[in-house]
């Protein structure tokens, strides 16, 4: 389903060969490529064919360990105060200096994942996949409206079902993982641990779909995939990752096209209005479409240090798959026709794209939309006979906001002061802070503060604890956040994008690490020389065009459109 680059493939949508964290092509693992197999190890029931040495994936070092997050004495609690706890031995690398080591101490200082055992494989913990857990409900929400059903197809693939479509087996052979065993004895055929599932379900499908009343046939699965990685990030590119794969079959090839459109847009709308992520839409040049697809429709996002990312893609598949298959259907006047497809995806890479778009140097910074906790309230007890009182102040407001369906956390933990758990749940990227001290209840109001606007400028004095009045102060705080974060991202890549008019122009606008837009009507070569000369790739050709009329940068020669390129992940 994922955006292919014939030179090393991807992990998740949006993956290429240009990323910086990409070494040499894989060897391919499979039986046919001996170089690259070693003799297959046995276990318990099953026998899983295994890379060569200088195959085995890279992976990016972890962050220097580091002690205990407020391990040392820190000063505590003022009320209304940050409480003077800076933790410095926790400090994350500032995102200026080295903005890898950032991403890879934030996801560890934050609790979203760890590191495997098996080399390029991650750990989702509990936090992390809770921001999983958010993308998958308001997408399955969105899925279902469109009327789309949730299935789920077999892990394990016959290799014969992945050779039957050429380009397919070209596109993702360097990256299939094989079982070549099972139960102590040698497979009659080796099994690929599935990759993406359009040969599997295409097989399904040509069995279900017998006539035009058996479409559109509209499902979606919810699963993890395999892609053999040479360097991997966490949520970014690893050997394992989870997403959904929707897969459509149609009567025409207009049907198709229109979904194919329609769940881009389905996307897009996800990124901006709940990940906050400005994501440019629109379509892939032939080079970059998806192995076996007539045209792949993608999201392009913005990361802070300027990379994009392909954020989620859309695949028109036509008939290509169909006819590798069989997949056929009487039409009304009695004529055997293959369906048109559709493929399209989204995976845990979003959340690298929500820390990478949003995250600074004090952590995440979440959309309130998909946070996993929108409001943290923190109780300041400063002597025994504090505790009732706030106590029971924190438990209305806590009621309160969980009636009017806000996502709240109440931390109560009596072992850490309360500025250590201002800078904790800062790092996690709560939308909203809560501070409720024993002269707040005397007042009978709290202070509130705001994650994306730092010290005092995002904190509220004086607001009012009864309960409506509350809830309409944190809900107006939310949106405020989230709108802000919106508007921070998409200020922050329109200034990033150059309008480029000669291909001297353009390497200088990549060179500078900016995204350059420009006519395009070169040839596939020139497109290949581009990405030999400066790393760049053709992103998309956006949906929203300027007005014309366009030259092209390359080749002088009129242009339809403009093409963005850019340095990607």
């Amino acid at each position: 389903m994922i955006q292919h680059r014939h030179t090393l493939g991807q992990p998740h949508p949006g993956v290429n060969s240009t990323s910086p964290l990409v070494a040499s092509p894989l060897r391919c693992i499979r039986g046919a490529v001996g170089k690259a197999f070693k003799p297959a190890k046995r276990t318990n029931s099953l026998v899983v064919a295994t890379a060569s040495p200088e195959a085995t994936p890279a992976v990016e070092k972890k962050p220097a360990k580091q002690q205990k997050q407020g391990g040392g004495k820190q000063g505590g609690g003022k009320q209304g105060g940050e409480g003077g706890a800076k933790a410095s031995e926790e400090a994350i690398t500032p995102k200026s200096v080295d903005f890898s080591r950032w991403y890879l101490d934030l996801v560890a200082k934050a609790g979203l994942a760890d590191y495997g055992p098996v080399r390029g494989t991650m750990v989702i913990r509990p936090y992390g996949y809770s921001l999983w857990e958010g993308i998958q409900a308001h997408l399955d929400a969105r899925f279902k409206e469109t009327g789309h059903e949730n299935a789920y197809f077999p892990q394990l693939i016959p290799y014969s079902f992945i050779a039957k479509e050429a380009q397919h087996v070209e596109g993702f052979a360097p990256e299939l993982a094989l079982v070549t065993k099972g139960g102590g004895k040698d497979l009659e055929e080796p099994l690929v641990v599935r990759p993406t599932s359009e040969t599997i379900i295409n097989h399904m499908f040509a069995q279900w779909v017998q006539s035009y009343r058996d479409l559109p046939l509209l499902l979606n699965q919810w699963c993890n995939v395999h892609r053999w990685e040479m360097r991997t990030r966490p949520f970014v590119r690893t050997l394992e990752f989870l997403w959904q794969e929707g897969h459509t079959a149609h009567a025409t090839a207009e049907e198709a096209e229109e979904e194919a459109r329609r769940m881009i847009r389905v996307y897009e709308d996800f990124a901006v209005n709940t990940a906050a992520i400005p994501v440019v839409a629109g379509r892939k040049s032939r080079i970059e479409s998806f192995a076996g697809a007539n045209c792949t429709y993608t999201i392009e996002a913005m990361m802070g240090d300027r990379r994009a990312l392909q954020a989620g893609t859309s695949h028109n598949l036509g008939t290509n798959f169909a006819k590798a298959f069989g997949t056929m259907y009487l039409d009304q006047g009695g004529q055997r026709q293959y369906v048109h497809q559709t493929s399209w995806g989204v995976s845990t890479r979003m959340i690298g794209g929500i820390i990478m778009a949003h995250g600074d140097d004090k952590g995440l910074r979440l959309p309130p939309r998909i946070a996993p906790v929108q409001v943290v309230m923190i109780p300041i007890i400063k002597k025994e006979g504090d505790q009732e009182p706030v106590m029971e102040a924190v438990a209305k407001l806590e009621a309160a906001a969980k009636a009017a369906g806000i996502k709240v956390k109440v931390d109560s933990d009596t072992r850490q002061t309360p500025g250590w758990k201002y800078n904790n749940w800062e790092m996690k990227g709560v939308p909203v802070r809560v501070e409720v001290g024993p002269k707040d209840v005397e007042a009978g109001t709290c202070v509130t503060a705001r994650r994306d606007k730092p010290g005092k400028e995002g904190k509220q004095f004086g607001v009012s604890m009864e309960a409506g009045a509350f809830v309409a102060h944190i809900r107006g705080l939310l949106e405020g956040v989230q709108e802000a974060l919106l508007a921070e991202a998409r200020a922050f890549r329109d200034s990033s994008i150059v309008d480029v008019k000669s291909y001297e122009e353009l390497k200088e606008a990549v060179a500078a690490g900016m995204w350059a837009r420009g006519g395009w009507s070169g040839s596939d070569e020139d497109e290949k020389r581009i990405k030999e000369d400066t790393q760049a790739t053709l992103r998309c050709f956006p949906f929203e065009q300027p007005a014309g009329p366009h030259t092209c940068f390359m080749t002088g020669m009129p242009a339809a459109e403009v093409a963005i390129f850019a340095k990607s992940y």
